[in-house]
Protein backbone atom coordinates (compact mmCIF):
# COMPACT_ATOMS: atom_id res chain seq x y z
CA UNK A 1 0.00 0.00 0.00
CA UNK A 2 0.99 3.28 -0.65
CA UNK A 3 -0.15 6.88 0.48
CA UNK A 4 0.42 10.25 -1.07
CA UNK A 5 0.21 12.63 1.78
CA UNK A 6 -0.18 16.44 0.22
CA UNK A 7 0.17 19.31 2.19
CA UNK A 8 0.92 22.68 1.63
CA UNK A 9 -2.77 24.25 0.78
CA UNK A 10 -4.14 27.15 1.96
CA UNK A 11 -5.45 30.94 1.24
CA UNK A 12 -3.77 33.75 -0.87
CA UNK A 13 -4.55 36.62 -1.90
CA UNK A 14 -4.08 36.60 -5.40
CA UNK A 15 -0.55 37.51 -7.08
CA UNK A 16 0.74 35.60 -4.07
CA UNK A 17 2.73 32.07 -3.87
CA UNK A 18 1.82 28.52 -2.19
CA UNK A 19 4.11 25.72 -2.59
CA UNK A 20 2.26 22.51 -2.16
CA UNK A 21 4.41 18.71 -0.82
CA UNK A 22 3.86 15.65 -1.67
CA UNK A 23 5.14 12.96 0.08
CA UNK A 24 4.84 9.00 -0.83
CA UNK A 25 4.97 6.56 2.33
CA UNK A 26 7.54 4.27 0.09
CA UNK A 27 9.47 3.67 -3.04
CA UNK A 28 6.93 3.48 -5.78
CA UNK A 29 8.48 0.73 -7.91
CA UNK A 30 8.39 1.24 -11.58
CA UNK A 31 7.51 5.07 -11.22
CA UNK A 32 6.90 5.98 -14.58
CA UNK A 33 5.73 10.16 -13.42
CA UNK A 34 4.38 12.54 -10.85
CA UNK A 35 1.70 14.71 -11.15
CA UNK A 36 0.01 17.38 -9.87
CA UNK A 37 -3.77 17.52 -11.19
CA UNK A 38 -6.61 19.98 -9.54
CA UNK A 39 -10.70 19.95 -9.51
CA UNK A 40 -12.49 23.47 -9.11
CA UNK A 41 -15.72 23.31 -8.01
CA UNK A 42 -18.32 22.09 -10.67
CA UNK A 43 -15.32 21.35 -13.08
CA UNK A 44 -13.29 18.37 -14.42
CA UNK A 45 -10.03 17.12 -12.94
CA UNK A 46 -7.40 18.52 -15.07
CA UNK A 47 -4.02 17.81 -15.31
CA UNK A 48 -1.31 20.74 -13.76
CA UNK A 49 1.89 19.28 -14.11
CA UNK A 50 4.20 16.87 -14.65
CA UNK A 51 7.55 15.40 -13.83
CA UNK A 52 9.00 11.96 -15.29
CA UNK A 53 11.78 9.52 -13.52
CA UNK A 54 13.83 11.33 -15.37
CA UNK A 55 13.14 14.65 -14.43
CA UNK A 56 11.51 15.81 -17.66
CA UNK A 57 8.30 18.62 -16.56
CA UNK A 58 5.75 19.11 -18.37
CA UNK A 59 2.83 21.91 -17.68
CA UNK A 60 -0.91 23.35 -18.61
CA UNK A 61 -0.65 26.18 -20.61
CA UNK A 62 -2.64 28.00 -17.85
CA UNK A 63 0.04 27.44 -15.48
CA UNK A 64 3.67 27.66 -17.38
CA UNK A 65 5.86 30.23 -16.41
CA UNK A 66 4.34 30.95 -13.02
CA UNK A 67 4.35 26.86 -11.75
CA UNK A 68 7.55 25.04 -10.97
CA UNK A 69 7.18 21.00 -10.34
CA UNK A 70 9.93 19.24 -9.15
CA UNK A 71 11.20 15.85 -6.96
CA UNK A 72 13.04 15.28 -4.23
CA UNK A 73 13.75 11.09 -5.10
CA UNK A 74 15.69 10.55 -2.09
CA UNK A 75 12.76 12.04 0.06
CA UNK A 76 9.90 10.54 -2.30
CA UNK A 77 8.57 13.97 -2.18
CA UNK A 78 7.37 16.23 -5.07
CA UNK A 79 6.92 19.55 -4.72
CA UNK A 80 4.71 22.60 -7.28
CA UNK A 81 5.93 26.24 -6.29
CA UNK A 82 2.81 28.44 -7.52
CA UNK A 83 3.50 31.62 -7.60
CA UNK A 84 1.73 34.70 -9.30
CA UNK A 85 -1.51 33.02 -8.61
CA UNK A 86 -4.81 34.02 -9.49
CA UNK A 87 -8.02 33.26 -8.11
CA UNK A 88 -9.10 30.85 -11.37
CA UNK A 89 -6.14 28.72 -9.24
CA UNK A 90 -8.59 28.46 -7.08
CA UNK A 91 -9.12 24.54 -6.58
CA UNK A 92 -8.66 21.18 -4.56
CA UNK A 93 -4.94 19.92 -6.22
CA UNK A 94 -4.29 16.20 -5.98
CA UNK A 95 -0.92 14.26 -6.13
CA UNK A 96 -0.65 11.69 -8.39
CA UNK A 97 1.76 8.91 -8.99
CA UNK A 98 1.72 6.57 -12.20
CA UNK A 99 4.00 3.45 -12.15
CA UNK A 100 4.19 0.32 -14.35
CA UNK A 101 3.66 -1.55 -11.12
CA UNK A 102 0.44 0.14 -9.42
CA UNK A 103 -1.14 2.13 -12.23
CA UNK A 104 -2.34 5.58 -10.65
CA UNK A 105 -2.11 6.37 -6.83
CA UNK A 106 -3.72 9.38 -5.35
CA UNK A 107 -3.32 11.70 -2.52
CA UNK A 108 -6.30 13.09 -0.37
CA UNK A 109 -6.26 16.27 -1.80
CA UNK A 110 -5.63 19.94 -0.70
CA UNK A 111 -7.65 23.06 -1.14
CA UNK A 112 -6.32 26.32 -2.69
CA UNK A 113 -8.26 29.32 -2.62
CA UNK A 114 -6.72 32.32 -4.65
CA UNK A 115 -9.12 35.43 -3.21
CA UNK A 116 -8.95 38.60 -5.66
Amino acid sequence: QVQLVESGGGLVQAGGSLRLSCTASRIIYGLKLMAWYRQAAGKQRELVATITNGGTTNYADSVKGRFTISRDTAKNTVTLEMNSLKPEDTAVYYCNANSWTRGNDWGQGTQVTVSS
